[in-house]
């Protein structure tokens, strides 16, 4: 999904993509895009990528969406339609996420359409963001193979401001919490850091998305009841909660609890080359370096200390908040029950003419 992202199109991401079409084979692939009413020339970069996919005899599908945010948020919803919520600022106004997780279903629908005409079977789906990465640094395939392929979910580390990671509001840990910090080792379990900082780089998390991932694609595939993107129900959402639906989606995968998601911290995406040069610098350093790594396990140390208030805090707001929910009366059709209540935070977000907002 594309939206305003041409710079980084036109720099890294196309190429990435047909580099990796290249090594797994056009027969082997399946690729989905959907540009969603941006305003730069995203539309036309990803129209120049479709036209070389189509040299390679990739098969392809490519949506253009015409709807800006602009136009999403001025429409009049339904009586009774979902992913509206009426906010402190005395209006009605459109989700974030329940707007981001219809585009990306829409985009997942385009792979059902393609699997319906195609005798062979998807066995992964790999998301990417409008993240730098590269297929001969192995960043791709590294994260393809990770466990040998047997896993529910696996995803990489993406930064914007190294040393610290980005996506907070997705990557959650063994037990569902946030990371400790956002540096290097991250974890507030000692038996996490040290799984970060072994060889492999590989933990076991509750939720990650991160720049890139990878999920087992028979969910997503299956006849009945496909796995879906999804946001968390207006009525607990109008209490000041927000859970995102790169989470949610791990909170419903059937194959979470067998397989496994898990985080590669050695598959390191950014969201600019500057970024993505620093967090992959080998084979002049390695990175972290050595003294970063000691400074890391001791910001962590310190931050075990001195966080465990402010935690238990922000899960007790939320617990507060989702038990409040679950004794109100239902809605229609609905019961009030959350598979992903790890993944809630304490806020609102709406769509933007241009962008999100937190209100």
């Amino acid at each position: 999904m594309h939206w305003n992202n041409e710079a980084i199109l036109r720099s890294n991401w196309s190429q990435a993509v047909l580099d990796l079409v290249n090594y797994l084979g056009a027969d082997n692939i399946f690729v989905a895009v959907l540009e969603s009413g941006g305003w730069d020339g995203s539309k036309a970069a990803l129209q120049e990528l479709d036209a070389e996919l189509q040299q390679m005899s990739a098969p392809r599908s490519f949506i253009f969406d015409d709807v800006t945010h602009k136009n999403a948020i001025e429409r009049t919803p339904a009586i009774g339609e979902e992913g509206w919520i009426w906010t402190p600022r005395g209006k009605k106004e459109l989700r974030r996420i329940p707007y981001l997780a219809k585009l990306r279903n829409r985009v997942m629908e385009e792979m059902r359409t393609a699997l319906s005409a195609d005798a062979r079977p998807f066995t992964k789906v790999l998301w990417l963001n409008d993240v730098v990465f590269t297929v001969w640094t192995s960043d791709a395939l590294t994260l393809l193979s990770t466990n040998g392929g047997d896993y529910a979910a696996v995803c990489s580390l993406d930064f914007a401001k190294p040393p610290a990671y980005y996506d907070t509001f997705a990557l959650r840990d063994a037990m569902g919490r946030k990371t400790l910090t956002q540096t290097w080792p991250y974890f507030a379990s000692s038996a996490m850091c040290n799984a970060v900082a072994s060889s492999s780089g590989i933990v076991r998390v509750q939720s990650c998305w991160n720049g890139m991932v990878v999920m087992d694609a028979a969910p997503f595939t299956a006849a009945e009841q496909p796995l879906k993107f999804r946001g968390i129900p207006d009525q607990l959402a109008a209490l000041h909660l927000e859970g995102s639906e790169c989470c949610l989606v791990h909170a419903d995968n059937p194959l979470n609890s067998s397989k496994g998601v898990w985080l590669n911290a050695n598959v390191r995406t950014a969201y600019g080359a500057a970024a993505y040069d620093i967090v992959n610098s080998a084979p002049r350093r390695v990175w972290p370096s050595p003294t970063e790594r000691i400074m890391g396990m001791w910001r962590n140390r310190l931050a075990r200390l001195f966080s465990g208030i402010r935690a238990f805090v922000e899960d007790w707001v939320v617990w507060r908040r989702v038990q409040s929910w679950m004794a109100e009366e239902p809605a229609a059709g609905m019961l009030n029950e959350e598979a992903g209540v790890h993944c809630l935070i304490d806020e609102m977000q709406v769509l933007v003419e241009n962008g999100w907002k937190h209100v």
